[in-house]
């Protein structure tokens, strides 16, 4: 038999079994108040999972979708794997949660604030912080200003301005923090990613988690559940491991190969370069050479000729005139 101790149960497993009942709703009421700012208290637990209405309709499953004392809607689902329509499939959450609480016949004023709180264990965009806080803003396209509820809807609604009355959206980035834990926010956030609590707590909400989310407070039933999940997660970070680790080593090969090829493309075009600035030295230093070769031999034919011009001047035989200057008798009568 395992000895679980103080182990914490994971948040993922805690939202879909033990957080939705009403005496756990105070666990719920401290993250939610740290993460939106303002005091939160959970009414109720609705239908988590969106009906699918036909074949062809996506399957909205969120883990939990929550009702406050003031009627907002707040969806809060966790998210391990990695999916690149993540923001689509928020955006699809929140518009689902509005046209599903609304029934024809009702009055626009029926419509729901809703709040969706993604808590994600991938890479989601790219971004420095370890949560990010979306919502509409209406802004002047020539004066800037922010666009106002008139004073009759302040009064409503009990919200400043129109963008308040759309879904705001966080995402909890857990594995992008880490720091120290300074606000009680960062120790929850903490949780989220370690899965423990420090003993010397002082949030309420993680304090009452330490005495209410304990592996060792569940039944045997719960126990052998928990446990299965436990190693299905397991299982699904090895596969996911694996995938990412194989693909680092495709990605590495291929990268080695086209840094190889590369390379040797450059390798040849610096020896064509290469090649033909030689070329084109060693050509100039020959011409150099071929001229002054030349150059000298035109200078001693003409040395040559001056002096058999000079000896037939005089009247000496044709003979020593070649013998002597080693022209030829056909260039010595040329002359």
């Amino acid at each position: 038999m395992v000895y679980y101790g103080d182990e914490i149960i994971r948040f993922d497993w805690a939202m879909k079994r033990l957080l939705r009942q009403k005496a756990n709703f105070a666990v719920l009421d401290s993250f939610l108040s740290e993460l939106l700012g303002e005091k939160v208290s959970i009414h109720r637990i609705l239908e988590s999972e969106g009906n699918k209405e036909s074949a062809d309709d996506k399957f909205n499953r969120v883990d939990v979708l929550a009702e406050n004392s003031k009627g907002d809607l707040i969806i809060i689902e966790i998210q391990n794997n990695a999916e690149i329509y993540y923001f689509q499939r928020m955006l699809y959450g929140t518009s689902k949660a509005i046209t599903e609480y609304i029934y024809e016949g009702d009055e626009y004023s029926q419509i729901r604030k809703v709040y969706s709180i993604s808590i994600v264990y991938f890479d989601i965009g790219q971004g420095n912080d370890y949560i990010y806080h979306g919502k509409s803003v209406f802004k002047g396209v020539h004066t800037h200003d922010t666009l106002r509820l008139s004073v009759k809807q302040r009064e409503k609604f009990t919200k400043e301005d129109a963008g308040d009355l759309f879904p705001e959206y966080y995402i909890l980035r857990v594995n992008e923090f880490n720091q120290h834990a300074v606000t009680p926010l960062d120790e929850w956030i903490a949780f989220l990613k370690s899965g423990k609590i420090n003993e010397d707590t002082k949030v309420e909400g993680l304090r009452l988690a330490r005495k209410q989310l304990r592996v060792s407070c569940l039944s045997k039933e719960e126990r052998r559940a928990y446990e299965r999940h436990i190693e299905n997660r397991r299982i699904q970070w090895d596969v996911l491991n694996t995938a990412r680790d194989e693909g680092l080593d495709e990605g590495r090969a291929k990268g080695l190969e086209e840094g190889r090829e590369k390379g040797r493309a450059e390798g040849r075009a610096e020896g064509r370069a290469e090649g033909r600035a030689e070329g084109k030295a060693e050509g100039r230093a020959e011409g150099r050479a071929e001229g002054r070769a030349e150059g000298k031999a035109e200078g001693i034919a003409e040395t040559l000729q001056a002096v058999a011009r000079n000896m037939k001047s005089q009247g000496l035989p044709i003979e020593m005139i070649v013998n002597t200057t080693g022209l030829s008798k056909e260039d010595v009568d040329k002359l």
